[in-house]
């Protein structure tokens, strides 16, 4: 067949119809971030809206729904990999629909189309709305390729299907302003946008009503939501004041953000933080780097002093916070010094958790044009190591100094791994294997008597 590439000019919102697909079942499997996840969720939500079931058996989907990374080269890879894979099952099922979204398909249309000619639908993080229009498209007239560039509704405005009952993504924003020179987001996320706050209020309230305790407020850089607003002709909402409005909701028992930026993180967010009861004690501050002349070359906009007097001013202020950090290794030209300033960083700041992440050049970056200061494969994997070390080191230490407290945890249902254990979620964000069965979205008070890297074990109360 021939595929169909539409430039998809803004539409109106898509007319209420009644369900096409009963009886049919969908599988989406995500790659990636927060955002995706939470994207997934409206893309479910969506299928549902439709007549559609969810499954987990790739051999039962009548539809599967791939959204795409590509933060880093292992995404990719991991995607043509699983491209690969679905083509030998379409082989068999030829009426299974093959749909690929997401940030590769926002990133390289084109380049999916080449290497897997077997999809169906390539579409990109701009227009989730318009999926069952393209699962229509291709289904009665053949594939079709539509990315956009601007985007078309905010994925809070879509149904959701959430993957707990007691927790929701909230979008506040959508895009980044900066210009971070390993980053590919603000080319397939596009320019920042805020949410109105009245908007975000509403949403959180319809959730509570529909059982919601917790919820996640989600931006690529949240300290400066509103910024792009103007309730009054003068006055701009600020997160802040946001955090505060979400937590006065009765009914709301936890909140937590993702991602905040060092540069922007001011002691207004964090007197929120500790002012407001709902708020949870948990904060992600992405390191990236201890050395100055790195983070110039990252374009972070903040120098090692700057994160740590921050971070130091966070934990003054709000009493027991757990943070984690995101840390790249090798970036182009880190020398060995450089290198010890991140090791420094990392060991004097003693991080609750770290991502750490071995440097990968994207297209599209600034980053990618420094080939030739990459640093040799060996090197990296060295550094790797010994930065692993000091923060596992740190991990353990933090996650023992609970032992013997009592924690407020709330279940996210049994473990996949071992089904008389269940995994639950402390308020700080940490991990809790609570023996026993436990349903998603039971509360319980649990005293930490186990402590390992990236876990604590806990006893009911």
């Amino acid at each position: 067949m021939t595929e169909t590439l539409l430039p998809a000019p803004k539409r109106r919102p898509r007319p209420y119809r009644a369900p096409s697909r009963v009886g049919k079942e969908f599988l989406i499997r995500t790659f990636g971030c927060q955002m995706n996840e939470h994207d997934s969720e409206r893309v479910a939500g969506l299928f549902e809206s439709d007549g559609m079931t969810m499954t987990t058996d790739l051999g039962r989907a009548d539809v599967v729904y791939i959204n795409t990374c590509t933060i880093r080269e292992n995404a990719d890879n991991r995607l043509y990999g699983t491209l690969g894979q679905l083509k030998a099952i379409k082989d068999v099922n030829p009426e299974m629909t093959l749909m690929v979204g997401g940030c590769a398909a926002q990133k390289d249309r084109d380049y999916v189309r080449e290497r897997a000619p077997w999809v169906d639908v390539v579409m990109g993080t701009h227009n989730l709305d318009r999926v069952l229009d393209l699962l229509d498209h291709a289904e009665h007239w053949g594939p079709i390729t539509e990315v956009v560039d601007e985007l078309q509704a905010m994925p809070s405005s879509l149904p959701v299907k959430r993957e707990l009952p007691h927790s929701a993504w909230i979008t506040i924003q959508v895009g980044c302003n900066n210009s971070c020179t390993f980053c590919i987001v603000p080319s397939v996320r596009g320019p920042e946008i805020s949410r109105r706050p009245g908007d975000i209020l509403d949403e959180v309230r319809r959730l509570v009503d529909d059982g919601v305790v917790e919820f996640t407020l989600l931006g690529q850089n949240v300290d400066t939501y509103g910024r792009d607003l103007a309730l009054d002709g003068k006055r701009r909402p600020i997160f802040a004041d946001l955090l505060r409005q979400v937590g006065a909701i009765d009914g709301v028992e936890r909140i937590r953000f993702t991602s905040p930026h060092p540069n922007d993180f001011r002691e207004d967010v964090a007197l929120a933080m500790a002012e407001t009861e709902a708020v949870c004690p948990q904060l992600h501050f992405p390191l990236q780097s201890g050395s100055d002349r790195v983070l110039r070359r990252m374009h972070r906009g903040y120098t090692a002093a700057k994160y740590r007097d921050r971070l130091a001013m966070a934990r003054e202020t709000i009493p027991d916070l757990a943070v984690s950090t995101d840390i790249i290794v090798g970036f182009p030209g880190e020398t060995d010094d450089d290198f010890d300033e991140t090791l420094e960083l990392v060991s004097e700041a003693q991080f609750d958790s770290a991502f750490t992440f071995i440097f990968s050049p994207r297209p599209g970056t600034a980053a990618a044009d420094y080939v030739g200061e990459f640093v040799d494969d060996a090197v990296i994997k060295e550094r790797f190591g010994r930065l692993q070390q000091v923060q596992d080191r740190a991990s353990l230490a933090r996650n023992q100094a609970l032992i013997g407290s009592v924690q407020e945890v709330i279940s996210e249902g049994q473990s996949r791994k071992n089904f008389s254990i269940a995994t639950t979620r402390a308020r700080n964000g940490k991990l809790v294997h609570v023996h026993g069965h436990h349903p998603a979205g039971e509360k319980s008070m649990v005293r930490i008597e186990f402590a390992g890297h990236h876990h604590l074990g806990g006893v009911l109360i």
